[in-house]
Order: C-alpha cells, then sequence, then structure tokens
C-alpha cells in the first residue's frame, strides 16, 4: 500500500471518527444538559478513547461549535434556498411559506443550543464566537433581502436591510423558546409564518 493509500484511509477514518462524536455528543447533551456532559460520556456514547476525542478536539466548546456550524449551515441553505425561488422581486407571503415549511424546528437541537446559550453568557470569549455563529444565517437573510432592494419595499419601522434581518432571527427565536415548552410544531411553523409576513410587509396580508 502507497503513502497516498495509507494517508487517505487515516483521513476517511478521522472523517468518521469526528462525525460519531459529533452524533454521540449531540445525544448526550439533548439528554442531560450541555453543562452536565463531561468528555469521558461523550467518549463512552461515540465508543472512543479521550484520545480520539482530543485528536479532533480541543474541548466540548469546540465540539460545540462543530455542531453549530453544521446546523447553521443547514438553516441557512434551507432559508436562502426557499428565498431565492422568487427571482429579484420577492413575494413576501410565499416566501415565508417556503421558509416555514423547510425551516429545521428540531426541539433536541433547540435543548442543546439554549443550554449552549447561558453557557456562553458566562463566559464572553464564547459568547463572541456564538455571535458570529449567529450573524451567518443574518447575513444569508440579509443578502436575499438586499438582492430584492428596488423591487420589495420592506416597513419603514425596520430601518434597513439589517434591521429587517435582526427581526426575522429574533422571531425566529421567539417562536423557537415557546416551541420548547409548548412542543407543538405545527403551531410554531403558522406562528413563525403570521409573525415574518407581519414582520416583512405592511401587515395587511389576509391571504394566509
Amino acid at each position: 500500500m502507497t503513502v497516498q493509500e495509507t494517508t487517505k484511509r487515516v483521513t476517511r477514518r478521522r472523517v468518521r471518527t469526528r462525525a460519531n462524536l459529533l452524533d454521540a455528543a449531540f445525544a448526550v447533551f439533548a439528554a442531560k444538559g450541555f453543562g452536565r456532559v463531561s468528555i469521558e460520556e461523550v467518549c463512552e456514547a461515540a465508543g472512543y478513547s479521550r484520545g480520539a476525542f482530543y485528536s479532533n478536539f480541543d474541548s466540548l466548546d469546540e465540539l460545540f461549535f462543530a455542531l453549530y456550524g453544521e446546523r447553521a449551515d443547514v438553516i441557512a441553505e434551507q432559508v436562502s434556498g426557499a428565498l431565492a425561488l422568487d427571482g429579484p422581486d420577492l413575494d413576501v407571503p410565499a416566501a415565508v411559506d417556503r421558509v416555514t415549511d423547510v425551516l429545521l424546528l428540531d426541539r433536541d437541537w433547540l435543548l442543546v443550543k439554549t443550554d449552549f446559550l447561558v453557557h456562553a453568557a458566562r463566559h464572553p470569549a464564547v459568547a463572541q464566537t456564538l455571535l458570529e455563529h449567529r450573524a451567518r444565517l443574518r447575513g444569508a437573510i440579509a443578502e436575499r433581502l438586499a438582492r430584492a432592494a428596488g423591487h420589495t419595499e420592506l416597513p419603514a419601522v425596520l430601518g434597513d436591510i439589517d434591521g429587517a434581518a435582526h427581526a426575522v432571527v429574533a422571531a425566529y427565536d421567539g417562536v423557537t423558546t415557546q416551541l420548547l415548552l409548548d412542543k407543538d410544531v405545527e403551531h410554531a411553523r403558522e406562528w413563525l409564518g403570521q409573525l415574518l409576513t407581519a414582520l416583512l410587509t405592511d401587515g395587511s396580508d389576509t391571504t394566509r
């Protein structure tokens, strides 16, 4: 076997190990809460040693951000894809329907994210990294709204496009907080659709 072939096998094994650690960590975080989980518990759930953990992550914080990055990418792609179908014009009610149909509303993930949010609130460096990750979703929304500028007028109360993107994410945060308590995904999708339509139009649409 050549050095190149050996390197490829090692790389594939490391990718698989990393993915298994992420999957195991997500399950343990969701079951116990981020702040109540140790590296040893993640390793045990994944079936790996601490050495395997530290060959992929420096800490549980870094592992969480890898999880967060994966899901932030999924959400950004869902939102961008749903908003991209109108061309330059933005049919807000139709786009909102598409977004709420595909948007990730995973209660286990919301539990993990909320636990980590509390952790980050007490650790400024972690909070800064979390803010940077959250900005990616706002950026995807702002980019789409910017492409619709001149074709679709946003309510003046939102200020500029960045203000509108912040409002959209704030609506999502509020709906998902309620979802954690009542566990009603369908109602959460309906409520999110109503909020986003009201935010991005003058609120007079009655076709929903």
